[in-house]
């Protein structure tokens, strides 16, 4: 290809002019502008896009937040139910255990050996002092008893017959001392002999009910050997122990209230009588005893928790029982306040407690007279939580 040739192409090409050996560029814009044109023109495209996503975006929102702006975001106040704490006088109670016991009441033993030949008592069955309830052979007893009133009968013909001779001094006066002295003997042998044969007969030492008999008719009983008890349940009392500490608080006359385990619902009244002459060196407590007013339905031998009133009184803050609220960080109580707004806030407080008596605790430390506190709904409550009081809802 010539040098003509060539100018020719490059002048198709790239529109390239030629002359007198300089060349000079076109003004049509070359491959490279309209590449970075078509790039603006795709960066400006996408830039007013994104501006007009976020700025609706943000529009949104803006709107959005506005509105929210306006609205009470607080939690709705807590319906609950309150009280007012009071002060009251509470006498101080001491607590105990102890068991029933009757004042008559003994297990029926025999003082003699012997084969049991009549049970004369039902188990469970109410007897009469001096009524014969066990009869043991006693036919070695009555025959004895037989033989002493024969020595007792001769011995007393006797002294009749000499008394007359000695009057008449027939006979000397030793002869009728002796004779005097054995008439005295054969009287004190037959009473040995009926009090051996008494023994055979066993009778109940006083009135009172029977337990079950231990004993059967053929039986073979030894002294000590315990037929079956009896107690007198119209009279019962009860043994418990103290502190020696409070000694100085327990005098005869206090009323005692006392509960069994088989009348959860019935309480029973008692008044102390006894206190012990000494204090148990070991346990250092003093045994008391206390006669059952009306006790109807115990029996002795059932254990019982009691309650001695001392008679002197405390003033304690009260509040209903249910207004505490137990944890292991401590008990609280919800105080009732206004805040600056003027609405009911409830505010948690330590309280330390005391004992409960008819629905209501004692606090003794934390909270004070006349302070309105929260008794339900406490379990939807946190600090500061604005409450309405309204009596009339459950919980």
């Amino acid at each position: 290809m010539d040098y003509a040739a060539g100018l020719t192409i490059l002048h198709k090409r790239h529109k390239v002019n030629f002359s007198c050996g300089n060349f000079s560029i076109s003004p049509i814009p070359t491959i490279w502008n309209k590449i970075i044109g078509h790039l603006l023109r795709a960066y400006l495209t996408v830039l007013l896009l994104l501006l007009v996503i976020f700025g609706s975006i943000a529009g949104y929102l803006y709107i959005r937040f506005s509105a929210l702006a306006g609205i009470d975001l607080k939690p709705p106040p807590v319906t609950v139910a309150a009280s007012v704490s009071r002060q009251e006088s509470w006498e101080s109670y001491l607590d105990a255990v102890g068991t029933v016991k009757a004042v008559r009441g003994v297990e029926l033993t025999s003082e003699e050996n012997g084969e049991i030949i009549r049970i004369n008592f039902e188990s469970g069955g109410r007897v009469e002092q001096g009524q014969l309830m066990v009869v043991l052979n006693d036919k070695v007893e009555q025959a004895e008893v037989q033989s002493r009133k024969a020595t007792l009968e001769l011995a007393g013909l006797l002294f009749e017959k000499d008394k007359k001779l000695v009057q008449q001094k027939s006979i000397s006066q030793t002869q009728y001392d002796r004779t005097k002295a054995d008439r005295e003997r054969a009287q004190a042998q037959l009473a040995e002999a009926e009090a051996r044969l008494a023994n055979k007969h066993i009778r109940a030492p006083f009135s009172g009910v029977t337990g079950i008999s231990k004993v059967a008719v053929g039986d073979y009983i030894s002294p000590g050997t315990v037929i079956t008890t009896l107690q007198d349940l119209s009279e019962l009392e009860i043994d418990f122990t103290l502190p020696s500490q409070t000694t100085a608080l327990l005098k005869p006359g206090l009323d005692i209230e006392l509960r069994v385990a088989a009348y959860p619902e019935k309480s029973f009244h008692a008044s102390l009588f006894a206190l012990d002459s000494k204090v148990d060196p070991d346990t250092r407590n003093i045994t008391v005893r206390a006669k059952i007013n009306e006790g109807e339905g115990l029996l002795p031998g059932m254990f019982a928790k009691l309650r001695v009133a001392t008679g002197v009184l405390h003033d304690l803050v009260t509040v209903p029982q249910t207004a505490v609220t137990y944890s292991l960080s401590g008990n609280t109580v919800f105080v009732i306040e206004q805040n600056e707004q003027g609405e009911l806030i409830a505010n948690p407080a330590v309280v330390t407690v005391g004992e409960t008596r008819n629905e209501r605790i004692s606090i003794l430390s934390g909270l004070g007279p006349e302070t309105k506190v929260v008794t339900a709904g406490q379990n939807k409550m946190y600090r500061d939580a604005r409450i309405v009081i309204d009596e009339k809802v459950k919980f």
